[in-house]
């Protein structure tokens, strides 16, 4: 192995002795990175190769090559590349392949190998990276995609390209990113032919030794792999990313049609490509922007464009009765609603509009109910009150089930300070299962601290711990808590605390609040905090490493303390904390004895 080693550091020396001759680097610096170079061989020469060794190697070397790139800039010297530069590359590229054919599972090394060629512009050395990634990797199609994409862009090679996206079909015949990007790929070799041949027209040159297939200038290599995708792949998606990547290319109108054809004449029934003919609409038809076009006229002109799509979205809604169409309908309008105008016309005719549409989605029992709440905040933002309140009724007879619609409607009636709103708690505590009501116990209180007794707010709390699950009564004990100390102080807070604690389960924030009350009292004492932290301790012992540390530094602290019985208190924290919760501990209690925490 130290004989190797030698040989590879003996091969380095013509390329450091250039560096030095040509003054890019000080003979002190030759030495430092032979001295690392040496360090760093003796790492991957070793029988138990670690690829992090490897790794710090490869960025050793590419460190030194930016180094080597800046003092040339710096100093204007340009020549002796072969020598230098090429035999770090060389020696870079060698640890790649060592790594990737170690470690071939591992795709971000390939990665990296490729970056680092392109970065270098090692076109030779990609190609055979590629060729080695994609036949250990032959089920990722990104990687088939990103080879094709340099074979057609760098190298400007669109047979190499076709090459490779024809193999990675064989592999992924229904990949539709495949598909997509072969179809791309098409259809940019079409057009650089297209550009080429107008090009040579232009110069009035002979094209007889140039050959032009009029069905490649056509795009027609492009309409044969759409039709072969789309008969194995199935969905709108699919044709609407085909159709937008043909959009970008102005010789493809009669393929678009086919496209636009074969998706109304498959999907009629389905709400994405409604949307997409809809919205089709506003791109159609407008009018070219010239000097004399006033505000009016461009108003008027965007007004008849979301009328026509508008028109589309009518007959979709007629023709595909689901909430998924509605739910485009919908989105479209409120998408057009929230565009900024300075139109108070157009502005108002689309809040026209897309209530209307709110309200005939309800109508039909077809508004999803997510949507519900959309329509709600647009009904209250123009004080809508009394049509909020129905709809919101209406929304929980459909939804009775849904805490978040009875949520909503509740959160209307407070707003528009209905009398209605303890009868509707009422009806949704009944409507609803008591797992998952926690909101709308939340909510109660909160509405009821605002408004009504405290006797009446007390009882509520208290009828929350009984009606709701173990785990979300947690929740209510932290509030009521809270709550308590505000409106009662601090007697009646140290009462309730000693009531809840009689039933499980708690949160750690319940004992820490308790804690936190303590401390705010002028006779704080320390006979108090010791039982808060052993009854804290007795539930999240095991669990909590800062809860034992908390205990200690108070008995260190507080006037009352006693630091005796500090020992104790870590000895039982060794005894129950669980896992490398020990070992958290113990490093935190060494820096708090040396008075670094």
């Amino acid at each position: 192995m130290a004989e190797r080693i030698e040989q590879r550091l003996e091969d380095r020396v013509p390329e450091l002795e250039q560096l030095e001759r040509v003054g890019l680097f000080t003979r002190k610096e030759i030495r430092a990175v032979l001295r690392r170079a040496s360090a760093l061989e003796y790492k991957i020469q070793r029988r138990a190769l670690r690829k992090e060794d490897f790794i710090n190697y490869i960025q050793y070397e590419i460190n030194l090559l930016e180094l080597i790139k800046k003092r040339r800039a710096r100093i204007g010297y340009s020549f002796k590349k072969d020598e230098i530069e090429n035999s770090i590359l060389h020696r870079v590229h060698s640890l790649f392949n060592r790594a990737t054919g170690k470690w071939k599972e591992d795709v971000q090394l390939w990665l990296s190998h490729v970056a680092f060629c392109k970065q270098w512009n090692a076109k030779h050395q990609l190609s055979k990276v590629f060729s080695s990634m994609l036949a250990i990797h032959p089920n990722k199609p990104a990687l088939w995609i990103m080879a094709a994409k340099w074979e057609m862009e760098t190298r400007l090679s669109s047979e190499s390209a076709r090459h490779l996206f024809l193999r990675a079909l064989r592999f992924h015949p229904e990949c539709p990113k495949l598909y997509q990007e072969y179809f791309r790929m098409e259809l940019m070799h079409a057009e650089k032919q297209r550009k080429e041949k107008k090009e040579f027209e232009q110069a009035k040159m002979d094209l007889g030794e140039f050959n032009y297939s009029e069905e490649v200038l056509s795009g027609e290599m492009a309409r044969i792999i759409y039709r072969d995708a789309a008969q194995k792949i199935k969905g709108v998606e699919f044709h609407l990313a085909v159709l937008s990547i043909a959009k970008l290319f102005d010789f493809t109108q009669d393929l678009q049609k086919e496209i636009l054809d074969s998706l109304q004449t498959k999907y009629a029934d389905d709400p994405l490509m409604w949307d997409y003919m809809a919205r089709r609409e506003l791109e159609l038809g407008s009018l070219p922007s010239t000097e004399h076009t006033t505000k009016q006229m461009k108003v008027s002109e965007m007004t008849q464009r979301e009328e026509r799509c508008c028109a589309v979205f009518e007959e979709a809604v007629r023709a595909v009765l689901t909430e998924d169409m509605w739910k485009c309908y919908i989105t479209f309008c409120l998408e057009r609603y929230n565009r900024k105008t300075n139109s108070k016309e157009l502005k108002q005719k689309r809040l026209e509009r897309t209530l209307s549409v709110f309200n005939k989605a309800h109508e039909s029992s077809l508004l999803p109910e997510a949507l519900y709440k959309q329509w709600l905040q647009l009904l209250l933002e123009y004080n809508l009150f009394e049509k909020a309140t129905e709809v919101a009724e209406t929304a929980t007879k459909r939804f009775s089930l849904s805490v978040e619609t009875w949520q909503m409607r509740l959160q209307v009636l407070i707003q528009v300070k209905s009398d209605n709103v303890t009868p509707c708690f009422e009806e949704a505590i009944k409507h609803v299962k008591s797992k998952g009501t926690l909101p709308l116990w939340t909510l109660w209180v909160e509405w009821s601290e605002g408004t009504n007794s405290k006797e009446d707010t007390e009882a509520l709390y208290q009828r929350s711990l009984h009606a709701t699950t173990h785990a979300e009564s947690v929740t209510m004990k932290e509030k009521y808590l809270d709550w308590t100390y505000r409106n009662g102080g601090y007697k009646k807070v140290r009462r309730l605390f000693t009531s809840l604690c009689e039933n499980r389960p708690f949160s750690l924030d319940f004992f820490r609040k308790m804690i936190q009350i303590e401390k705010e009292q002028e006779s704080c004492k320390m006979l108090h905090l010791r039982e808060y932290y052993e009854r804290a301790l007795r539930e999240f012992g095991s669990t909590d490493s800062d809860l034992w540390l908390d205990y200690i530094k108070e008995e260190l602290s507080h006037p009352q303390g006693k630091p005796e019985n500090c020992g104790s208190i870590h000895w039982r924290a060794m005894k129950m904390l669980q896992g490398d919760l020990v070992e958290d501990f113990v490093s935190k209690y060494t820096l708090l004895q040396t008075g670094h925490l």
